[in-house]
């Protein structure tokens, strides 16, 4: 797969990231990335941005070293409703929005509820990616889950971070195997994500790898490599081959901004 992007990484301003948005985008160059996310970790996480520092990305350039930047957050899903740890008046300031659930966070409850509360952030119309749904921190049912992120044109992100050993995940590699195989059996797109957190991780997905050859899974089912696709699937503009494949959030969102001067 010839990697050109790689939407969920940190930089120094996540507060336990070791590298700059500058080292950041200068690496996606060199790796021949188009597209860079720098997506810094919602309130919720301890030692994290101010959400003023959300406020203020239009300062940013979205072009840097020939690299198109996505600037956004990874937002906390927070409780089985699935309510966010940034509201609406931030998310509209966003290039990209990634929710996940993090155990410093997060108050879960039965396996059902969990599931719910992931289901109803898949269908926020502001969620475009939810992030390492199976790095186990919550115990969910992932074929509901895979079926709202067909409707609703939200990618479920497969996490190379996850997969690390020292992070003593026991369950994501089941977790995400079987994430894998829903989404190739449903004909789900799935985005790869680095989550780095510094410039030396960024479109580093040598752990999924074994994943996706384990899953036979599809090469077109995966958006890293296809960037108008990736963009074009989450404005409803564009579906698999599946029939299956319908859009609920194309009329809700507006079209991603080019450049930081056009805003959500």
């Amino acid at each position: 797969m010839n990697t050109l992007l790689d939407i969920h990484t940190h930089t120094v301003a996540s507060g336990h990231a070791f590298s700059t948005i500058q080292e950041m985008a200068r690496t996606a160059a060199d790796r021949g990335l188009q597209i860079l996310g720098i997506t810094e970790h919602g309130p919720g996480i301890p030692g994290t941005c101010d959400p003023l520092y959300f406020r203020n990305t239009n300062v940013v350039p979205r072009q840097m070293y020939g690299v198109r930047l996505l600037l956004g957050a990874e937002l906390n899903i927070l409780d089985t409703t699935g309510r966010l740890d940034l509201d609406e008046s931030y998310l509209r300031l966003m290039d990209i929005r990634i929710a996940g659930i993090h155990s410093l966070c997060w108050q879960g409850g039965t396996r059902e509820e969990n599931t719910e509360g992931m289901i109803a952030a898949i269908r926020n119309p502001w969620v475009n990616i939810i992030s390492h749904p199976g790095d186990g921190t919550a115990d969910l049912d992932f074929e509901p889950i895979v079926l709202a992120a067909r409707e609703s044109h939200t990618l479920l992100e497969i996490n190379n971070s996850s997969l690390n050993p020292q992070r003593a995940k026991a369950k994501a590699v089941p977790n995400n195997l079987e994430i894998l195989r829903l989404c190739k059996y449903y004909e789900v797109p799935v985005i790869l994500g680095s989550d780095a957190h510094i410039s030396f991780s960024i479109a580093d997905y040598e752990r999924i790898y074994p994943l996706l050859e384990q899953t036979d899974f599809p090469p077109e089912l995966i958006v890293n490599d296809k960037p108008d696709f990736f963009f074009e699937y989450l404005e409803g503009l564009r579906t698999t081959d599946s029939p299956l494949l319908t859009s609920s959030k194309g009329e809700e969102r507006q079209t991603l901004p080019q450049t930081g001067e056009s805003r959500l």
